[in-house]
C-alpha cells in the first residue's frame, strides 16, 4: 500500500473520532465557543508538530504564493469548521459527518477543473455513491 493511502485511511479514522469527541465537548456550550477552544488546541498541537518534523531550512524556501494559497485554504477551513460546528451542536453527528464528506464531490470537481486531475469510470462511480447516500441520509 502506498504510503500517502495508508494516511487517508488514518486520517480518516482520526476524523471520526474528532466528531464524536467534538459533540461531547460541546455539552452545556455553543458550537461557536466550542471550536474556538478546539482551534486554539489545534493550533498549538500543529506548532509543536512544525516544531520538531518541518526542517528549519524549509521555512526559508516559502514563497508569497505559499502564503497565499495557505491563507485562502484557511479561510475555507475557518467557513467549513464554524458551519460544521453549528451543525453538529444541533444535528446528530452520524448525519452531520456524512454531509460533510460530500466534499468529496466538490473536491473532485475542483480537481478536475483547477488542477487537471483525471476524472476516472471508478471515480465517477465514487462519487455517485457518496451522492446516493447524501441523498438517503437527509431524505430518511
Amino acid at each position: 500500500m502506498k504510503s500517502w493511502i495508508l494516511y487517508a485511511f488514518v486520517s480518516m479514522l482520526f476524523a471520526g473520532f474528532t466528531s464524536v469527541i467534538a459533540k461531547k465537548g460541546l455539552t452545556g456550550i455553543s458550537g461557536d465557543l466550542g471550536l474556538t477552544i478546539r482551534t486554539c488546541f489545534v493550533f498549538l498541537f500543529v506548532l509543536a508538530f512544525s516544531y520538531f518534523v518541518v526542517p528549519h531550512k524549509e521555512w526559508s524556501q516559502l514563497k508569497l504564493s505559499n502564503w497565499l494559497w495557505l491563507a485562502g485554504s484557511a479561510v475555507t477551513t475557518t467557513a467549513s469548521w464554524i458551519f460544521y460546528y453549528r451543525a453538529i451542536e444541533a444535528g446528530e453527528v452520524s448525519t452531520v459527518a456524512l454531509i460533510d464528506k460530500g466534499s468529496v464531490v466538490v473536491a473532485v470537481l475542483l480537481a478536475y477543473f483547477f488542477l487537471h486531475e483525471s476524472v476516472t469510470v471508478v471515480k465517477l462511480a465514487g462519487t455517485a455513491l457518496i451522492v446516493s447516500g447524501l441523498l438517503v441520509m437527509t431524505r430518511g
